[in-house]
């Protein structure tokens, strides 16, 4: 495999997609690269259209498979680590964000990655504050400030590419064991954890958002392992049950 290794089933996730070119040019590129899956959330083409075909070329076959979701939660259920692409540099200063060349040397500093996605966001508009705390990292590549949105295929092309590099520069290194809680596991605890402050009056419906965003920064800069989400989780569920128990009595 040419991004090597480190990890399997590497999947390549486009929120909202707008142009038939793109969406055939990043087909292509998955096929360059050999990635495993093109996942694509909310389309706003016709994926499958003959424009999308002819980019393609021997990247057919990903358009022809691509797996379609309603909603980016569900497009990213299966994934052990997922990393987000965003081209904004006024990016919230709370969130776990660097560089794509550091962020892609983290990534393959482990032994193995059991299916990695990328997201890509939206051609005029990216991946908003909420979806991008779906991810466990989300990295920028860097462009002009002047001017730092990229097309969404030459983003991909040059995520691919850096992913495919870092993977060589990191082949002799002593590898980590990968423990780090899924995206999916953060996501639903901190469910839980708003549910639980909400209940005791810790937080307000109308902020705690904002506040459980924060909070959740820095769980995800804490690099969490997935030992450590069980505990927070475990605690969460004792208070509950403890808060259940003492009004029946």
């Amino acid at each position: 495999m040419i991004l090597g290794k480190n990890f399997s089933n590497l999947k390549v996730i486009l929120v909202e997609p707008k142009g038939t070119l793109n969406v055939g040019s990043v087909a292509r590129l998955c096929s360059n690269f050999e990635v495993d899956e093109l996942r694509i959330v909310s389309p706003k083409c016709d994926i499958f259209s003959l424009e999308a075909k002819k980019m393609a070329l021997k990247g057919h076959k990903f358009l022809e498979n691509c797996k379609i979701f309603d909603d980016l939660q569900k497009a990213i259920f299966d994934c052990d680590l997922v990393l987000a692409s965003c081209g904004r540099i006024d990016v919230n200063q709370n969130s776990f964000f660097g560089s794509s060349e550091d962020i892609f040397d983290w990534t393959l500093s482990f032994k193995k990655i059991n299916n990695l996605a990328i997201i890509f966001g939206r051609e005029d508009r990216g991946l908003t504050n909420s979806e991008l705390l779906l991810a466990n990292k989300t990295f920028n590549i860097p462009t002009s400030q002047n001017n730092p949105s990229l097309n969404l295929s030459h983003a991909v092309s040059i995520a691919l590419y850096e992913l495919n590099k870092s993977s060589k520069r990191n082949f002799d290194q002593e590898l980590k064991v990968f423990n780090l809680a899924s995206s999916k596991q953060i996501h639903d605890s901190f469910l839980e954890i708003e549910e639980l402050l909400l209940k005791v009056g810790y937080l307000l419906k109308h902020t705690s958002k904002a506040k459980i965003s924060k909070f959740k920064n820095f769980i995800l800069g804490a690099n969490t392992s997935k030992h450590e989400i069980n505990v927070l989780r475990g605690i969460v569920h004792q208070i509950n049950w403890f808060l259940n128990n003492s009004k029946r009595n």
